[in-house]
């Protein structure tokens, strides 16, 4: 059989290669480290080459920038974008309620099911920038007959006027409010409404939801490491 010696030197601690010639498409590296030093060669069909580190041939960075990137990019990409795109419409609504122009509420009844459930948030607008007409939701201050308020209904316009009182209920009430609110009274008209989210800005939810998120944040810091 065949043998071809890799390295010069004693052939009795020596790498012998035994067979047939390698194929022309056939490329082997081999490098061996020991107490005396690291040796490499490279195996073709011309024959054994003994080479150095030096002559070693570095990836193209591009190639290594490719192949380092994390499975997770889009991912990452996905939540950065959310989180611009959360903290630009908080900017927003900020500024928004810092005017006075809108307020955001929180449902605790569900007096207007289907339309509006509990836990809902409603954003309203004062009746100065949008007029309150029949159909449209309110929120107004409720109040006993003595004066004294109770607490602040979100109901539908079902009839009346702004001078003499509207005529208010609940979608899911039976009959109308027995108060008739007139435009002292009326706290803002209900322009959006976004569904469950004020579920989780109750304490025992904000309890659960912090911890996630700092997690949430765990991991993602890891995935950035990564790379």
């Amino acid at each position: 059989m065949l043998r071809t010696q890799i390295f010069d030197g004693e052939t009795d601690s020596q790498i012998w290669l035994a067979g047939s010639p390698l194929k022309s498409d056939a490329n082997i590296l081999i490098t061996v480290t020991s107490a005396s030093g690291e040796k490499s060669a490279y195996i073709s069909k011309l024959g054994v080459t003994e080479i150095v580190a030096g002559q070693l041939v570095d990836a193209a960075p591009e190639v290594q920038v490719e192949a380092s990137k994390p499975k997770y990019v889009g991912i990452k990409k996905a939540f950065s974008i959310s989180g611009y795109v959360v903290a630009i419409l908080l900017m927003v609504f900020a500024g928004f309620s810092f005017t006075g122009n809108v307020k955001a509420r929180i449902v605790l009844t569900g007096s207007m099911a289907p339309a509006i459930n509990v836990g809902d948030v409603i954003i309203t607008t004062p009746i100065t920038r949008k007029a309150p007409q029949i159909d449209d939701v309110i929120a107004y201050q409720a109040k006993r007959f003595n004066g004294e308020n109770v607490a602040v209904f979100s109901h539908r316009i079902i009839d009346g006027d702004i001078e003499n009182g509207f005529i208010v209920k609940g979608d899911a009430n039976k009959s109308p409010d027995p108060q008739k609110p007139k435009a002292e009274d009326i706290l803002g008209v209900v322009f959006f409404v976004i569904p469950f989210i004020g579920n989780l800005l109750t304490p025992k939810a904000l309890f659960l939801l912090l911890p996630c998120a700092f997690g949430l944040w765990l991991i993602m810091d890891a995935m950035k490491n990564v790379e």
